[in-house]
């Protein structure tokens, strides 16, 4: 699964339309998050610094929401976009999920339990869960 790091407000417009997952690496104003969605319709998830997301008004939450966008918290530990534009979810994640699943621990245990072994935050792990 590949999260595509958006550095600044300019490099929106230069985002393939297929872009599902996005993490903005800067402050998110309302017009940035609406050009986001013109220009990839198929937004499934925003993935934002917990600072930032704070900072998201309450009507942008509002219409992420009724679009059907997650609104995830979360950073990008170590990821250098001068190397690589996307930040990679290891198969190692996906494979944990399935071990701590058929071990029938709870949705709860398995995130608190992932997040503990990854830096993933426990919001992009209940959405990576929901897939």
């Amino acid at each position: 699964m590949k999260l595509r790091v958006v550095s600044s407000k300019e490099e929106i417009d230069t985002l393939n339309e297929s872009e599902e997952l996005i993490h903005f690496a800067f402050r998110p104003s309302n017009k940035d998050i609406f050009k986001l969605i013109i220009r990839c319709p198929n937004v499934k998830a925003i993935h934002v610094p917990s600072s930032y997301k704070k900072t998201i008004s309450t009507s942008a939450q509002m219409y992420l929401s009724m679009q059907g966008i997650a609104l995830l918290e979360g950073d990008v530990w170590g990821h250098r976009k001068d190397i690589n534009e996307y930040s990679e979810v290891s198969p190692h994640v996906f494979d944990r999920i399935t071990e701590l699943k058929s071990e029938g621990l709870s949705e709860q245990d398995i995130v608190e339990k992932v997040s503990g072994e990854t830096k993933l935050s426990p919001d992009f792990i209940t959405f990576i869960m929901s897939i």
